[in-house]
């Protein structure tokens, strides 16, 4: 009581926030007066002094500190900017379309530019001109010169508001750039080196995955540093898409699915299970009759195991005495007296369906059904017993042992992947639908994204999922794909030193932000007051009777001409409306994820006398809805939401749609009990007491405030549900970030090197002594195995006998190798071209940063996968996640150097000095006393660099004394034609070759 008192009086956080800031919005305006008396060049020049002063400002803090005393000046030179642009009417074109400008900037629009300066989130309703706000901070902020991003949903609005607002970057003398989907490395590199860049989330992170996983040169990265950012539609981006990863992949090495193999059996167990379950509910249905309640109860529960959508299920949730019956019996299942019952009934099906956890799980019965000659067909070998069992057998050689154990693998390994391939066509078949989740398009599945309803090309789900769609629909099954490369949204936006966002709808996810962004969210008045009526829910019992009260609706506002936005949740919902809108004879555009090509022109039209606009989602998110001549007076735009969305935000936006400046506008939202939402997250039991008390009837409906919040508690549940969900997401890749982090900044140094041989050499002093250690540190020192791996990487030529490891100490042994390693590798480095020399050292330290990376993702992606399972032992699957991930990228890193250890002698720039080198080396195994190699001012042939993977067996130091003598182990060359063993000696003894010089050879 006391705090809604204390705000009353003194303001919310937000407006006591917002009312510090009018003095700054009040000084603004009275410079924008003051311009108004310079001339263009004048204003102009402003631009080219800050950028001039503030560039000599080395340190970034003391930058930002001096952006802030020149914001108000600043901000002023862009509104005024603004106005000239629209007193003279400038007329210029934006994705082909002519405009005219005729935009300035609003006290509400300044209040927002400062806010978003301040790397906060703006708040701002829909047609309140935020693609106008961004100007504020991006002009300010690109005057650092180290550019500053806006990143926006799609290519299309990049484009848009790239070439609208470069109108006013222009005319005040700042460059601006676009990324687009297809642009060339070249032309994106040229747009990041503009002041302030335009482009979408998706191409931002994936450019940076590029420049740090895969280019070999600086000329191949095209960012410039991550200096300011600007989200547009905030929430969009770092919540909706956060759950998925950004992910470069690559074709597998091999494919080994056989998801075409299994669809026949599969299809065959889904048509069984439909029958069963048909089955079932009308054994349940006889028993409801005969007033059999409880088991009527307990088969219909069956069949919500195994077929949740069935629809004499869905009918029988409309009865509240069945549905009663329904929910009782599954409360009662899951009690803990119950759950070898509740495996029993499971076990009666063929498999069952987890709609929440998107899973679906076979019985014994269904296994038994895909493989009725093999018992174990689903069972993977316990291979540490089998491999125990095999290295006690005596009777068996090593190389015996070896065969086997490789075969129990290969048996384990194609075990897994018939259980997963079968695994992923059950999910296919059973929980994604086709016009939901993804359509068809050119004989390839393309994702559907669930919260703006766009097509995400190009997007692929991941272990296998897609295949197995892809099988189910009978496309063509592209291969699977590996990971070359991965980042979290939420990671590569916290790599910004200051971030900003704006939306219409932050407010319900401000706690998200601030925990994971740091971003704190200001909600900004808007220009004129809202007129919008926000209509009660109307609640039905079915889907059916919800779309025939949708039409009805629609009917009443399209006979008297009041345009009308229908937002709907799927592809197949928009489609369905559309059908029964086209039965009444009422025209309509249909804008949903097959058509997005004309989103923008569809939506923008939608606010004409008598239109109808059936929109999924967010279609078209970006772009104003302005009403035609007399819409005014019918009342405004009318919103109609066919079903709540999981997410409040994505309801507020369809409501905002409307009503923008202060125009008239209503939306009222249809729910029934059959929605996704009810079914799964719904309060069944009060539900079930409202449909009583109420005494529901065919067709009738539900509408009252306190259902509102009882839709909205549905909602809020969702929401934490998929905030745990990003949290988990988030949690994992933060290991994996520290992981990348490492990673892509040795391989950046490593790009950077003008020496890259020192690099080299800190790998050798690091790898050296850590190998000597394993095999020289131990009770028992190996010392035959240590000289075999020092030949075996090194062309040393080294004897057990001859390096004398036993008379030194580790240190020693490790101080005296790297010594020698050194001085071969400068002798090997001494044939080659010193600019070419460097271009292959910089390739042996990124190819084994690379290959050995993709295979430790891979890894991760393996343990990730598994590492749930440590929850049934009562550990934190997260602590152990973090505990392995540490030890396996220990042993990545020393992996890396051992491959660039490898590398080093077997790597050559250029194939003819290298021969040429070979051509003064004897062609002798370890010969004792070799020639000492020529310096490197010996002549040799021209040159034409040339990367080969050569040298695998140079020899050096023969004698192992350090002496600088060289032997290779290479094929002797003939210089006449080969001699068969009893054919004529060529010396010309008359001796058969084998009696003669053949015997030495």
């Amino acid at each position: 009581m006391v705090g809604w008192i204390l705000k009353k009086i003194l303001g919310s956080k937000n407006q006591r926030e917002l009312r510090r800031l009018s003095p700054t919005v009040r000084r603004i305006n009275d410079l924008d007066e003051q311009f108004k008396s310079l001339s263009d060049e004048e204003l102009r020049a402003k631009t080219a002094a800050w950028k001039a002063e503030i560039s000599v400002i080395p340190n970034l803090e003391e930058q930002w500190k001096k952006l802030s005393e020149i914001l108000p000046e600043a901000f002023a030179v862009v509104k005024n900017a603004a106005r000239r642009l629209k007193e003279r009417q400038h007329s210029f074109t934006v994705c082909d379309q002519p405009m005219v400008w005729d935009m300035v900037h609003f006290d509400v629009q300044l209040l927002g530019g400062i806010v978003l300066h301040r790397g906060r989130i703006a708040e701002m309703a829909t047609g309140e001109g935020k693609t106008l706000v961004a100007t504020l901070p991006l002009y300010l902020n690109a005057l650092t010169g180290r550019g500053a991003h806006l990143v926006t949903v799609n290519d299309y609005l990049a484009r848009r508001d790239a070439e609208w607002m470069g109108q006013l970057y222009n005319f005040l003398g700042l460059t601006v750039g676009c990324i687009q989907h297809d642009e060339e490395p070249d032309a994106r590199r040229e747009q990041y080196a503009k002041d302030i860049t335009y482009g979408t989330n998706s191409e931002f992170g994936f450019d940076y995955l590029r420049d740090n996983g895969m280019a070999t040169t600086r000329e191949q990265q095209v960012q410039r540093g991550y200096h300011y950012a600007i989200v547009d539609e905030v929430d969009s981006i770092l919540i909706d898409e956060a759950r998925t990863p950004l992910i470069i992949s690559g074709p597998a090495t091999i494919s080994t699915h056989q998801y075409d193999k299994w669809k026949p059996l599969i299809e065959q167990l889904v048509r069984k299970q439909n029958m069963l379950c048909n089955r079932v509910a009308s054994e349940a249905i006889e028993k409801f009759e005969q007033s059999d309640v409880e088991t009527g109860g307990r088969l219909m529960f069956k069949v919500k195991l195994g077929q949740p959508r069935n629809k004499q299920l869905l009918r029988m949730m409309e009865d509240p005495d069945k549905r009663r019956a329904i929910d009782k019996a599954e409360l009662s299942f899951y009690g803990d007296t119950r759950k070898e019952e509740l495996f029993a009934l499971k076990e009666e099906l063929f498999f069952t369906i987890d709609e929440k956890s998107n899973e679906a799980d076979l019985s014994e019965q269904g296994r038994m059904f895909l493989n009725p000659d093999d018992p174990n067909a689903f069972v993977l070998p316990d291979l540490i017993n089998e491999f125990t069992e095999i290295d006690l057998d005596q009777t068996l050689t090593p190389e015996e042992k070896d065969k086997k154990k490789a075969e129990r693998q290969q048996h384990c390994d194609a075990q897994a992947e018939r259980i997963h391939n079968i695994s992923q066509l059950l999910r296919a078949y059973c929980l994604f639908e086709k016009d939901v989740q993804y359509v068809i398009e050119d004989n390839k599945v393309v994702i559907v994204d669930e919260f703006t309803g766009r097509k995400m090309p190009g997007r692929r789900w991941s272990d296998g999922l897609h295949q197995a769609v892809e099988a189910k629909e009978g496309v063509q099954i592209d291969r699977e794909t590996q990971t070359l490369a991965t980042i979290t949204i939420q990671n590569y936006f916290r790599l910004y030193q200051k971030l900003a966002g704006m939306t219409g709808t932050a407010e319900t996810e401000a706690a998200e932000f601030h925990d994971i962004y740091k971003l704190d969210v200001n909600m900004i008045p808007t220009n004129r007051p809202v007129r919008r009526s926000d209509n009660n829910d109307r609640i039905y019992k079915t889907r059916r009777e919800k779309y025939n009260a949708v039409i009805k609706e629609i009917k009443e506002a399209h006979a008297k001409s009041q345009p009308v936005l229908v937002g709907s949740v799927s592809v197949e919902a928009s489609e369905l409306l559309s059908r029964m809108l086209k039965r009444e004879k009422i025209p309509h555009n249909v804008l949903n994820a097959k058509f997005h090509m004309q989103e923008a022109e569809i939506v923008a039209r939608a606010g004409q006398p008598g239109t109808v606009t059936i929109s999924t989602n967010m279609a078209g998110r970006g772009t104003d809805i302005k009403l035609g001549p007399g819409v005014i007076d019918l009342g405004g735009l009318m919103v109609v939401g066919t079903e709540r969305h999981e997410a409040r935000r994505i309801d507020r936006q369809l409501r905002g749609r409307c009503a923008r400046q202060g125009d008239p506008g209503a939306s009222r939202f249809y729910v029934s009990f059959e929605d996704d939402l009810m079914r799964n997250f719904g309060a069944a039991d009060r539900m079930t007491r409202i449909m009583e008390r109420f005494g529901l009837e065919e067709g009738q409906e539900l509408e009252h405030r306190w259902l509102n919040k009882s839709v909205e508690t549905a909602q809020k549940r969702v929401e934490q549900r998929n905030y745990l969900v990003r949290k988990r997401t988030l949690d994992f890749d933060d290991v994996m970030n520290m992981q990348r982090d490492v990673v892509y900044t040795y391989r950046n140094e490593v790009i950077d090197s003008e020496e890259p041989r020192k690099l080299i050499y800190e790998v050798i002093d690091e790898a050296i002594p850590a190998k000597v250690k394993e095999y020289l540190d131990a009770d028992e020192p190996n010392y035959t195995g240590f000289v075999h791996w020092v030949n075996t990487t090194f062309p040393l030529g080294l004897t057990k006998e001859k390096a004398e490891f036993e008379t030194r100490t580790v240190d020693e042994n490790a101080q005296f190798l790297v010594e020698k390693i050194k001085n071969a590798y400068e002798r090997k480095s001494a044939y080659e071209e010193p600019t070419a020399v460097k271009s292959l050292e910089r390739y042996i330290i990124l190819n084994a940063i690379d290959r050995l990376w993709q295979e430790h993702l891979y890894a991760m992606d393996a343990l990730r996968e598994g590492v749930y399972l440590r929850g049934y032992a009562q550990k934190d699957p997260l602590i152990e996640y973090k505990t392995e991930a540490y030890d396996m990228f220990v042993e990545l890193m020393a992996n890396i150097k051992n491959e660039v250890l490898n590398n080093l002698f077997r790597s050559t720039s250029n194939l003819q000095a290298f021969e040429n080198f070979l051509a003064t080396l004897p062609q002798f195994l370890l010969r004792e006393h070799a020639p000492t190699a020529p310096t490197a001012g010996a002549p040799s042939r021209a040159r034409q660099p040339q990367p080969v993977g050569a040298m695998a067996g140079i020899a050096a130091d023969g004698d192992g004394d350090g002496a600088g003598e060289v032997s290779i182990d290479l094929p002797i060359r003939r210089s006449i034609p080969k001699v068969g063993r009893n054919e004529p000696c060529p010396c010309g003894s008359g001796k058969k070759y084998k009696n003669c010089c053949g015997r030495v050879a």
